[in-house]
């Protein structure tokens, strides 16, 4: 019987970890039509309750990929961990808007950190051909977090109230942060790895942790790709935030309806997230050219995310709009494989800087799309409408992935 290797594992319990954030980040959004209305909020107030997590997700994604670099991914996540514990925590004893949004603030400042700190993670326990696969499976088990917390949070209602929903899955995210600082190290070795393990691993990602980080040149090669990941990001808040509340406001679905239209469309993107980075590592391996891997998958993704979510603001169906939502996610999901291989690919050693420099878009983005949906909804009453801005910028977002250069690596200046 083959071994389960030290890096698969290492892997598995990265996976485990997104999966948990995405319950804990997007658990309000289907506990949101029954805090709306013990909270007595407006759907612009709602909207500012959804972004308030993203203000120092944006601001974290920077500071938390630099914390990764400079003291390992260990101590980092083990910290950003206990803070998610206690916000998730803390939003089961809200009593007004300004403490959900102060409970959504803390929220955003631990898992801010957390992805950044991951790519950095895996840049060492991850051999370099499985790159794109690795961030496609990662953000997979996200998207599974996704679609299992509409009937996780519809069935701890049901037993225990919205408020006690929270603090359960509070003591979900403990678990895993024991976990993680028991078994995760820093630095890849034999032992516990084999050297056949060993020798499988990157050589130019297994930097030194307390290595300088040449913070601004390196924000200068990345910015093409944050502001691709902005244009992606605008679409994945919207879907995130908005879609249960879409059903069970727009299409009048009870909450449990609700529940199975959401899940549907979040396992939608399950499927684009494996796919992206399978058929982006693919690429690679027959061409062996890093931009076409990444860009190319990322320009079809944008475009078909285009196409599928024009028949939402047209047809008013419950099932069209379940189907489209479910095709557009599907396609917009092909891109997070490949987007976050990009910065492994031009500065491994800085994976972890790099990639909260790219993810900065993703938390601006945050900030904007769902509030912008909320406040247009409550002064058009359209549902529909909305759509429109994702629509223009997921072209946008196509037409920027050709100024990224994956397939360039990054140079650092030489130390004196």
């Amino acid at each position: 019987m083959r071994r389960f290797s030290v890096s698969n594992t290492v892997l598995l319990i990265i996976c485990l970890m997104y999966l948990i954030l995405y319950v804990d980040r997007v658990n309000i959004s289907t506990a949101a039509p029954l805090i709306k209305a013990e909270l007595g909020l407006s759907n612009t107030q709602l909207g500012l309750a959804f972004s308030a997590f993203a203000y120092p997700y944006a601001l974290f994604q920077l500071i938390g990929g630099y914390f990764g670099d400079r003291f390992g991914a260990r101590m980092t996540l083990f910290v950003s961990g206990l803070v998610v514990c206690a916000a998730t925590a803390a939003t089961g004893a809200v009593g007004g808007f300004a403490s959900l949004f102060a409970a959504r603030l803390a929220l955003g400042i631990g898992e801010g950190a957390t992805f950044p700190t991951a790519t950095r993670a895996m840049a060492a326990w991850v051999p370099e051909r499985s790159w794109g696969f690795a961030q496609g499976i990662t953000h997979s088990s996200a998207r599974i977090g996704n679609a299992l917390t509409p009937p996780l949070i519809a069935l701890l209602v049901a037993q225990v109230s919205w408020r006690g929903a929270f603090v359960v899955l509070a003591l979900f995210s403990l678990v895993w942060v024991v976990l993680w600082l028991w078994y995760f190290r820093d630095v890849p070795a034999t032992p516990p790895l084999t050297v056949e393990e060993f020798a499988t691993l990157p050589v130019r990602g297994r930097g030194n942790p307390a290595s300088a980080v040449p913070w601004f040149k390196l924000f200068r090669r990345m910015l093409p790709v944050t502001a691709v990941d902005f244009c992606y990001g605008w679409t994945l808040w919207l879907f995130l935030s908005w879609i249960p509340s879409f059903f069970y406001q727009n299409y009048h679905q009870n909450l449990m309806q609700t529940a199975f239209y959401s899940a549907g469309v979040f396992l939608a993107g399950v499927i684009g997230d494996t796919l992206g980075g399978v058929v982006s590592d693919l690429i690679l391996h027959r061409t062996g050219d890093r931009t076409a891997a990444r860009r190319n998958v990322i320009v079809a993704g944008m475009l078909g995310g285009f196409l599928f979510l024009i028949p939402v603001m047209l047809v008013h169906d419950v099932n069209v709009a379940a189907i489209s939502l479910a095709a557009a996610f599907f396609s917009v999901e092909m891109v997070v494989a490949p987007i976050w291989a990009v910065p492994m690919d031009i500065a491994p050693n800085y994976s972890g800087s790099a990639s909260g420099m790219m993810n900065f878009g993703f938390g601006v983005a945050g900030i904007i799309s769902p509030f912008v949906f909320g406040y247009l909804i409550d002064r058009t009453g359209s549902w529909t409408l909305p759509f429109a801005g994702s629509i223009g910028l997921l072209l946008l977002g196509a037409g920027l992935a050709f100024c990224m250069h994956p397939g360039r690596p990054f140079e650092a200046a030489p130390a004196p």
